[in-house]
């Protein structure tokens, strides 16, 4: 048997579950899979790279929104205002990674190559990845789960959460969730057990450059790395603390020798672009409606607390005009990922129970201090950056997912994000009553 056959017989369940992922994303992308999204920002990022430059040619900008504008007046950067002038420099502002990505197919297709249909792409193969991380678990952290279990829960991911409709739209914003949960996997993949710390580093990086808020995921593999063990996870970050030699120079060293290089890049591009390696573009948006907040409060905040709490939890459909509408600043995750419920009373606690919770903890928080809830959008959007997370804690947590209640919320979240995928329209859909 040949070695193409031998891989795919091994990977059978992962490559079915891309086939039939793709598939599905595709048709409920419609039309859309056919062109470019309205938001192609990764695609300019790219095409400036290979025309030499980081900044986007404003000729050629497809709209204003959300691109950062930098004016340099004595040698301070500044927010463009208007009237707008010649010397006025445009970026995109979000994370290079998958413009990195992107850089062989536009240059091949130039300003013309379909974000929608590459996202798609990625969503499936999201999905799959996802389904070798729960094999994974099964066979070396004995997770219970079988071959089925792991592939009905790998769907879940792709069709019972946010990632659905994220990932048949393109755009900018939806675009960078998507490729963050499939770096995510590979991320997790060889983090579980600290087995593979270089190429653990190396997709944390890049996960990180996707979606920003991954920077706290690296928890993940420091507790894996210092305390995997139950029971003495105390006890053995005390004992790194006291004395971090063998296990720096085994684990953690390499993690971060994987994860410098792009991060390097990162920050320089950072600097040159808006004079910090810290500052990745947000406070330059141009005429945004976010721009008073971030000059006020800047971009993390006590006072965006309540909007974000409120956008996550606690908006609910509501019937009017004759019709079920939704707010385009959030939903309930109540709703949209019903299964946090079982989460909240497992009927085990393994060994990842504590890493997975603490690496969602870190993750999450930060983003209920952001200026930004996510609008406009089906449902809290950001909480993709932790629902691998939270489907891994709900399949080590020992819930069947045959009784009644875990498959009635499963399916809940299905019957909801078939909702989000057929009837999300963006900025298109206009906020009657809210």
């Amino acid at each position: 048997m040949t070695a193409l056959k031998l891989w795919a017989q091994a990977y059978r369940i992962e490559l079915v579950l891309f086939a039939v992922s793709f598939f599905t994303l595709t048709m409920f992308s419609g039309q859309r899979f056919l062109r470019q999204s309205a938001a192609p920002h990764f695609v300019y990022q790219a095409k400036a790279w290979l025309d030499g430059r980081q900044d986007i040619d404003p000729e050629v900008l497809p709209n204003l929104e959300d691109w950062a504008c930098v004016r340099e007046v004595n040698g301070v950067k500044q927010r463009c205002t208007r009237p707008l002038t010649t010397t006025d420099k445009w970026f995109s502002s979000f994370p290079m990674f998958p413009s990195a990505v992107m850089l062989p197919f536009v240059a091949l297709h130039g300003y013309q190559f379909n974000d929608t249909s590459f996202g798609v792409l990625i969503g499936a193969l999201a999905i799959a990845l996802f389904y070798s991380v729960l094999r994974l678990l099964s066979e070396h952290e004995g997770s219970a789960r079988k071959e089925l279990e792991n592939a009905a829960l790998a769907l879940i991911l792709g069709f019972g959460t946010l990632f659905f409709y994220c990932a048949i739209r393109g755009e900018v914003w939806f675009s960078a969730e998507v490729m963050g949960v499939a770096l995510t996997c590979l991320y997790v993949r060889n983090a579980v057990g600290a087995r593979r710390p270089l190429l653990a580093g190396v997709f944390w990086s890049m996960a990180v450059l996707t979606r920003t808020p991954l920077l706290f995921t690296g928890v993940f593999f420091f507790l894996e790395a210092v305390a995997p063990t139950p029971g003495k996870r105390m006890e053995d970050v005390k004992a790194f603390f006291a004395k971090p030699g063998a296990i720096f120079k085994e684990k953690l060293q390499p993690f971060l020798v994987g994860a410098a290089p792009l991060a390097v890049i990162a920050m320089a591009m950072n600097q040159s672009r808006f004079g910090s390696i810290a500052e990745f573009g947000h406070r330059f948006f141009f005429e945004n409606r976010v721009n008073q907040d971030i000059d006020t409060y800047g971009l993390f905040h006590p006072s965006y607390l309540s909007r974000n709490l409120e956008a996550a939890f606690l908006l609910f459909p509501k019937y009017a005009n004759g019709r079920l509408e939704y707010s385009p600043w959030g939903m309930s995750l109540l709703l949209t990922l019903p299964a946090l419920v079982l989460l909240v009373m497992p009927k085990e606690k393994p060994r990842l129970h504590w890493p997975l919770w603490l690496t969602v903890g870190a993750c999450a928080l930060p983003g209920f201090f952001y200026q930004n809830t996510g609008y406009a959008q089906f449902g809290f959007r950001f909480s993709l950056d932790y629902t691998p997370y939270l489907l891994l804690l709900l399949a080590v947590g020992g819930w069947s997912l045959k009784k009644p209640l875990a498959a009635g919320l499963l399916a809940l979240g299905v019957l909801v994000n078939f909702w989000g995928a057929l009837g999300f329209k963006g900025y298109t859909e206009l906020m009657r009553g809210w």
